[in-house]
C-alpha cells in the first residue's frame, strides 16, 4: 500500500509532533490525538501532505478511545501504525507523600491509555484487509532504571515493557509487530527543567544534556518503515552524555 495510516497519541507537541512531522515526510497519513483540540489543529497544519486528522481524546477514557478508533475506521478503513506516545509525569515526592489521585491519574494516561489504544489497534489490525500493522510504545529510559522520586512514572514505564513483550508475542499470528522506543532526555516541555538542574541519586542537583527531538523522530521513522517481517523490538535513543549508564 502506498498510503499508510498512523495514529500518534500525545501528538500535539514535543516528541509526538516531531514524530508526526517526520512520518508525514515519509508519506504516512497522520491521525493526531491528545486532550487539546487547538494544539492538535496547529500541529496538523505543520504536516506535509494532505488528509491528516486531528481528533481530541483522553486516552485514559475507554469511551474516548472507542470513539477515536471508530472515526479512524470510518475514515480510512484501516490503521497501519500506532505510536503510543501520550504520557505524563507526577510530583517529585517520596511514595508516602504521593496521593492516590496522582497515582491513578498517571497510571490512567501512561499505562491504561496505552492498553486501551493498543487493544483497539490490535482489533482493527486483525480484521482489516490486508491484516496486520505495527504498534510502537514509548517506554522511556525509566522503563529500565528510575530517577529519584519517580515511583508512579517508573512503575508505569516498567509495565509498558511487559505490554510490549506480550503484544509482540500475541501479534505474531496476526502479522502485528510491536516494538518500544526508550527515550532519554529529548528536548521537550517535559525535560525543560533539566537545563537548570535536576535531582541526582546522590542528592545533588545537576543540569543534564538533552538531545534534539528530531533525533527521536528519525529513530521512530526507521522503526515504522520496517517491513512487518522485521521488528526493532527495543530501541534506546538518548543524549550521549546523560547520566544513564550507572544510574539506578
Amino acid at each position: 500500500m502506498d498510503n499508510k495510516i498512523a495514529l500518534i497519541t500525545g501528538g500535539g507537541s514535543g516528541v509526538g509532533l516531531a514524530c508526526a512531522q517526520r512520518l508525514a515526510r515519509d508519506g504516512f497519513t497522520l491521525v493526531l490525538t491528545g486532550r487539546r483540540q487547538e494544539a492538535l489543529d496547529d500541529a496538523c497544519a505543520t504536516l506535509d501532505g494532505q488528509g491528516h486528522l486531528a481528533l481530541a481524546a483522553d486516552v485514559g477514557s475507554e469511551a474516548d478511545v472507542d470513539a477515536l478508533f471508530g472515526r479512524i475506521e470510518a475514515k480510512f478503513g484501516r490503521l497501519d501504525l500506532l505510536f503510543n506516545n501520550a504520557g505524563r509525569n507526577g510530583p517529585a515526592v517520596e511514595i508516602d507523600d504521593l496521593s492516590v489521585t496522582d497515582w491513578n491519574d498517571i497510571v490512567a494516561t501512561n499505562l491504561t491509555g496505552s492498553f486501551l489504544c493498543a487493544r483497539a489497534a490490535f482489533a482493527l489490525m486483525k480484521r482489516q484487509d490486508p491484516k496486520g500493522g505495527r504498534i510502537i510504545n514509548n517506554g522511556s529510559i525509566s522503563a529500565h532504571v528510575p530517577r529519584p522520586l519517580s515511583t508512579p512514572y517508573t512503575a508505569t514505564k516498567h509495565a509498558i515493557t511487559g505490554l510490549t513483550r506480550s503484544l509482540s508475542l500475541d501479534g505474531r499470528k496476526h502479522d502485528i509487530a510491536c516494538g518500544q522506543i526508550d527515550i532519554g532526555n529529548a528536548a521537550s516541555e517535559m525535560t525543560e527543567r533539566m537545563k537548570d538542574g535536576v535531582l541526582q541519586p546522590d542528592g545533588s542537583r545537576a543540569p543534564e544534556p538533552r538531545m534534539d527531538v528530531g533525533d527521536v523522530a528519525e529513530t521512530l521513522s526507521y522503526m515504522a518503515r520496517l517491513p512487518l517481517s522485521s521488528n526493532a523490538m527495543f530501541v534506546t535513543v538518548m543524549a550521549t552524555k546523560m547520566p544513564y549508564a550507572g544510574r539506578g
